[in-house]
């Protein structure tokens, strides 16, 4: 099920029960997270119109079928393409310390051909749907100015690690 614009889908019954998609290119996350907040209420209203309700648990968040998506099951993230930031041998560490992964632009399982990645979220427990995202643009921000300082010859640093959980 989609949208006229095919910006917001919704998967049924692939890896977790149900995936809400919302994307478009061009990098605007807010309007992409605010399609993402609208839809889902809309689908949620839906659901509570016929007596449903998504699966929650207090502790471990959405009840999904793929574990790795405990908690909000969020996963933000956008394609960009580091061709020098990506040769560095910092550049893994440099993910990690801002909790977040890469992977090829054909989802999940694939491999990055050439230089350009999906860069999303590690985690999905322990911090909200909003600071996920704003920890998203944060980190694709960092990994902007690493690419031009690389590109000017200028040397860049690994950030101090961002914390897991909140405390």
């Amino acid at each position: 099920m989609h949208n006229n614009d095919k910006t917001f889908l919704i998967w049924v019954n692939e890896e977790d029960h149900t995936r809400v998609i919302s994307m478009e290119k061009g990098g605007n996350m807010k309007r992409v997270f605010e399609r993402f907040c609208s839809g889902l209420k809309q689908v949620e209203h839906l659901i509570q119109e016929r007596g449903w309700e998504f699966m929650w648990n207090e502790r471990l968040g959405y009840i999904l079928t793929c574990p790795s998506n405990l908690g909000t099951g969020l996963r933000a993230g956008v394609h960009v393409r580091l061709p020098k930031l990506s040769k560095d041998p910092r550049f893994s560490k440099i993910l990690d310390h801002l909790r977040l992964q890469k992977r090829g632009t054909g989802g999940v399982d694939t491999a990055a051909t050439g230089d350009t990645f999906d860069i999303s979220n590690n985690d999905r427990l322990g911090k909200s749907e909003v600071e996920l995202v704003q920890m998203l643009v944060d980190g694709v921000n960092h990994l902007i100015d690493c690419e031009k300082k690389l590109e000017r010859g200028q040397d860049i640093k690994v950030p101090a690690p961002v914390a897991q959980f909140r405390k």
